[in-house]
């Protein structure tokens, strides 16, 4: 049976804390579903397809990583198709308990799921998409912060 993850967020933008995490998750599974989870409350920053078009840049030459959006509950995505593990990076304790909490809750909900936690890099603990977004708001250079085929200039 291949082993498929989901790994879900908003991704938006990209960053080199998510690159890692899917870079160093790899090896773990046969096909790793990137999913922008789009919620109709929100607008986002960057566009959905903005967001697809740096995730597929990022990950050209690992034909393992699929790029998708959905909507609704990332376990009735993991059901649909037919993923059994969820991965989510953890930065600092707080993500911990907050992600606990969901995986816990997927679990209930779907009971072949299993999530899968990987600890970001020291050097990658401060750095999330919020922050991303801040510094190109005000005009910043955010590029140390992304992964180096993301290009900013004329978005």
């Amino acid at each position: 049976m291949k082993k498929v993850a989901v790994f879900p967020g908003s991704f938006d933008p990209i960053t080199i804390g998510h690159e890692s995490v899917i870079n160093r998750s790899l090896p773990l599974f046969d096909e790793l579903y990137v999913a922008i989870g789009i919620n109709s409350d929100k607008k986002g920053f960057f566009t959905v397809e903005q967001r697809i078009r740096w995730i597929k840049q990022v990950f050209a030459d690992k034909p393992a990583i699929k790029v998708i959006q959905y909507e609704g509950l990332t376990v009735d995505l993991c059901r649909k198709i037919g993923a059994q593990y969820i991965l989510r990076g953890l930065r600092t304790s707080a993500d911990f308990e907050f992600e606990r909490s969901i995986g816990q809750v997927n679990k209930k909900l779907y009971h072949s799921i299993e999530t899968v936690f990987f600890l970001t890099l020291p050097e990658h603990t401060s750095i999330n998409s919020s922050i991303v977004r801040d510094i190109l708001r005000h005009g910043g250079d955010a590029s140390d912060f992304v992964p180096e085929v993301i290009d900013f200039s004329g978005v």
